[in-house]
């Protein structure tokens, strides 16, 4: 099979062919439809993540269907469309996995780093861990749920309920899903980009903002929750100026550049600081019936497998608007 391939850190995939992989027990091959391109992918192969099992073949937004069943993964039916995400497994014991946590399990295992993912034509995954998804539906344009979907709703959680006036730090692949989500519910989304940056706010208010300006702008209310997608410290101090008294602060990146010095008045007044981490099965099974609810459509930008560079190169200077999603 082809596969595109990170050898060593910050630099370019290689296309590579491998052997099909056979299934273990709990385990299912995937033959892959579609893999979208996370900002997650692109802290992998610039080496912000520093833990790659290498070789590596990266990707963990996977849509494809069920090729192969190990002796005990029998969940899904041949042929049958499945989800990959982040979350690849787990210990299963550990406190946080007893818990309820197992997004924090001590001993996991994650899907395009440190087990192979989806920039491929097909992949392994455990059963256990992923999800069925729609049978009609378009799989290039459910890719991006797997995790700008995921991580987005349970940054959303984190916001908290009564949080109705949200500030999106941040309008990429996770933003423009979430902002659908959280208008269906009722809230109202406040959308802050790169200065400048007028092709995002028009998006942003497509997709149904009430407000669109650069993060260097006051939001024009004070908001309940502000949600950071942009992997930028500094954005912190700053969203953190714009809540009212008791809102929350959430980061939902797995990586983020050093928050800078700010004064404590700016804490003061019960604001929080939260940082999502992973996912937990629950997020999924909880987040896709409701974003059929709501009729999510993701904006997504193709690409062939072979151009697994093209896309990430665009992800990394902002030239997208919403999702790049790979096709074997």
């Amino acid at each position: 099979m082809r596969a595109m391939m990170l050898h060593a850190p910050r630099t370019a995939l290689r296309e590579t062919d491998l052997t099909l992989p056979d299934p273990g027990p709990h385990e299912i091959r995937v033959e892959v439809e579609a893999c979208g391109v996370c900002r997650t992918d692109l802290h992998v192969v610039d080496g912000d993540l520093t833990e790659p099992v290498l070789p590596l073949v990266p990707g963990h937004e996977t849509v494809g269907r069920v090729a192969a069943r190990g002796a005990a993964a029998t969940q899904f039916a041949l042929g049958q469309r499945v989800g990959v995400p982040w979350l690849g497994r787990t210990c299963r014991h550990c406190s946080y996995c007893s818990s309820g946590h197992e997004n924090l399990c001590d001993a996991p295992g994650f899907t395009g780093y440190t087990l192979n993912g989806g920039f491929a034509e097909a992949c392994l995954a455990d059963v256990r861990y992923v999800y069925a998804l729609p049978e009609a539906a378009d799989p290039v344009a459910l890719a991006p749920l797997l995790c700008a979907g995921l991580i987005g709703y349970r940054s959303l959680k984190l916001a908290g309920p009564d949080a109705r006036r949200l500030g999106f730090y941040g309008f990429g692949a996770a933003a423009h899903i979430l902002a659908q989500l959280a208008i269906w519910q009722g809230r109202e989304v406040f959308a802050f980009t790169r200065p400048g940056d007028a092709q995002a706010q028009e998006f942003a208010c497509a997709m149904g903002a009430v407000w669109a300006g650069g993060s260097d702008e006051t939001a024009p209310v004070e908001l309940d929750a502000a949600l950071i997608f942009a992997p930028v410290g500094a954005l912190v101090p700053t969203a953190l100026r714009s809540l009212r008294k008791g809102g929350t602060v959430v980061c939902g990146g797995i990586h983020m550049s050093d928050i800078p010095a700010f004064p404590y008045a700016d804490l003061w007044h019960e604001r929080q600081i939260r940082s999502v981490a992973n996912l937990t099965r629950a997020d999924g099974e909880e987040f896709f019936p409701l974003a059929e609810q709501a009729g999510i459509r993701t904006e997504c930008t193709p690409y062939a497998l072979a151009r697994a560079n093209d896309a990430l190169g665009d992800l990394r200077s902002g030239r997208l608007t919403g999702a790049a999603v790979l096709v074997p």
